[in-house]
């Protein structure tokens, strides 16, 4: 089980979470030049890595807020937990 801190409750059981998928993606548009190809890709297409991964988690049992996890998909180690405005923190690829 995961201790995930939330930046306005404090630590909680993962129990209390849900993750809402990688975090950091950009809408492609105006969305009268984008191609199907392009909104496929940003509708579906993720990175899956073993390491570093960045994702958008929900205090749903809590405080309803999101945030953002910097957590290692080999060992479930979070690296970093930060505001959904904060950009990634430096040392892992996005």
């Amino acid at each position: 089980m995961l201790l995930i801190t939330c930046p306005w409750c404090g630590p909680r059981e993962e129990l209390e979470f849900r993750c809402g998928g990688e975090s950091h993606i950009q809408r492609p548009g105006p969305s009268e030049t984008v191609s199907d190809e392009s909104w496929g890709d940003y509708l579906f297409t993720r990175k899956n890595p073993k390491g570093m991964h960045y994702e958008r988690w929900v205090h749903l049992f809590g405080c309803r807020r999101w945030f953002n996890v910097a957590r290692h998909t080999a060992t479930h180690r979070i690296e970093a937990i930060y505001e959904m405005h904060e950009p990634a923190p430096s040392g892992g690829a996005l």
